[in-house]
């Protein structure tokens, strides 16, 4: 695969991952939590509304991380890392999911879009830009 086919690859996992989480982030701070409790998100009654608001920070952190370096370009090497933790929130998500019993695609998704920028960017972590 060349070198144009893969950073376009990553262009989409990240464009598409970046959407991903801004969404799922903006409504678990925006939506109040016996709204997110009475929906179609049973996993909000195994944390508390703090909790629920922290994972929202989490997700948009982790977008600001993946999509700010590109217009300030010394901080490139924090996109590989912020993928990396948005993984590991999925992991998270995905075990919480699996635990109750629920559809583990939601988390499942974002988990592999996340691997593939975290594979497609690995060479920004050692850039000296």
């Amino acid at each position: 695969m060349n070198s144009k086919t893969k950073n376009i690859i990553a262009w989409i996992a990240q464009g598409l991952l970046s959407l991903m989480m801004l969404g799922a982030g903006a409504m678990k701070l925006m939506t109040p939590y016996g709204q997110l409790l009475n929906g179609e998100m049973g996993w909000v009654e195994d944390y508390s509304p703090m909790q629920v608001k922290v994972i929202g920070i989490l997700e948009i952190l982790g977008v600001v991380g993946m999509t700010l370096p590109f217009i300030i370009k010394k901080f490139k090497k924090y996109v590989p890392i912020s993928a990396a933790a948005l993984a590991l929130t999925m992991v998270g998500a995905l075990v919480t999911h699996a635990s109750r019993g629920e559809d583990i695609m939601p988390p499942l998704v974002p988990l592999i879009l996340a691997i593939v920028v975290i594979y497609f960017r690995k060479d920004l972590f050692s850039s000296k830009d």
